[in-house]
């Protein structure tokens, strides 16, 4: 992907002020952090209920630049909000605040500095290449990018992948208030160039599958609809889900959350709930399935067989979890008509965002203009659409 390095340097001197001198007499080097965003291929709204997610890592980005400091202060700037300049002291209570998008690497320094990480203090620019709101985890990549950063200066970049990704988890559910799942920061953090990534959000194991580029591309088209995961909605599928896996424990105690529960369990309590928790429950169920056959059948290159579970998917998405919308369930449908998709989707959290759709490389072109040529006249916008590979996790450019 191209990417203006000096740019981002010469950007962030004029936030932070030209290099210091350090103690050896040289100007303190600007380190700069790639941290990707991710698309979700088939296991949405399972992470939460330790299930099975199939991420891989994209193209579009959040690049992190840091220098160190001699005090205990860490000062944050972002490219996307120009004038804002967040100061972190790293001696005082952490708390969220103002302006919101700082949140993100706010706890994250809250979440190392309660691990235990010695911090030092930094200034740090985030630049995004990533759409907020688009479901493509830009909060996830700011999270694991300011983790890395922060790490790289203190001279423990080294940290384990599985740990740094659940600290940033918790960093989103304390100072964002997204109650989200494992699966983004995980694929931000230790995804494997041309793989996907078949993750078990239970006990955190990995399976990596590859994607060949000569056989496939990832299209991704964002509705332009920003969906807003704090709004509520995302917190009362997760109770729903934890009401129906309450129902099943009265008859298989065992069971500890939806990845246990069969659709035979789900039948057998259906007199017992709502028929909204039973089709919530009856989506994640069938979801957990389709991301382990889907991991098998694109190990396979059954490209067709990944395709239709594809469809499954978004069509459970849409009718039994209730996160699609209009513009997304246009952009499948009008995928589905082009020669050479294998199958399509709606991505993410859902209520607007993003599609993926698995594609012969032949094909991208033709798709790409037909999304954008029948998106515009119905919804007035034009959609962002671009293709991508499967890339590596997050790490050090500088």
């Amino acid at each position: 992907m191209d990417r203006d390095l000096g740019q981002l340097q010469a950007q962030f001197n004029s936030v932070f002020g030209d290099a210091p001198v350090s103690t050896s007499g040289r100007p303190r080097r600007i380190r700069i952090i790639r941290a990707p965003g991710r698309v979700n291929l088939i296991g949405e709204h399972t992470d939460y209920n330790e299930g099975f997610v199939f991420p891989m890592a994209i193209e579009p980005e959040v690049l992190v630049g840091c220098r160190r400091r001699d005090d205990a202060l860490v000062r944050i700037a972002s490219t996307v909000f120009p004038g804002d300049l967040v100061e972190i002291p790293l001696q005082e209570k952490i708390t969220p605040g103002e302006p919101k998008w700082a949140n993100y690497s706010r706890g994250v320094v809250a979440e190392l500095r309660a691990a235990g990480v010695p911090l030092s203090g930094a200034d740090l620019l985030v630049a995004n290449t990533l759409p907020v709101g688009g479901g493509l985890s830009s909060s996830a990549a700011i999270e694991v990018g300011t983790a890395l950063a922060l790490l790289l200066i203190t001279g423990a970049e080294d940290m384990d992948r599985g740990r740094l990704a659940l600290l940033c988890q918790k960093a989103e559910h304390e100072f964002a208030g997204v109650p989200v799942g494992i699966m983004d920061q995980t694929a931000v953090a230790a995804s494997q160039a041309g793989h996907a990534m078949l993750l078990d959000c239970r006990d955190y194991s990995k399976r990596f599958i590859p994607i060949d580029s000569r056989d496939l591309r990832v299209v991704v088209a964002n509705t332009m609809v920003k969906h807003e995961l704090s709004g509520g909605e995302y917190a009362k599928r997760r109770a729903q889900c934890e009401e129906g896996v309450a129902a099943i424990q009265k008859i298989r105690p065992e069971v500890k959350a939806l990845r246990d529960a069969t659709m035979h369990d789900l039948d057998q309590v259906k007199a017992e709930i709502s028929d909204v928790v039973y089709r919530r429950c009856r989506h994640v169920i069938g979801e957990n399935l389709r991301a382990t056959e889907g991991a098998g059948k694109l190990a396979r290159q059954s490209y067709e067989d990944f395709g239709e579970l594809m469809r499954q998917s978004h069509i459970s998405l849409r009718d039994d979890y209730e996160v699609s919308c209009p513009e997304l369930d246009f952009l499948v449908e009008e995928a589905g008509k082009v020669k050479g998709v294998y199958g399509a989707r709606m991505t993410g959290g859902g209520f607007g965002g993003c599609i993926v759709a698995l594609v012969q490389p032949r094909a991208v072109e033709s798709l790409m203009v037909r999304l954008k040529q029948t998106y515009e006249p119905k919804f007035g916008v034009e959609p962002s659409v671009f293709a991508t590979t499967a890339t590596a996790g997050a790490g050090a450019l500088e």
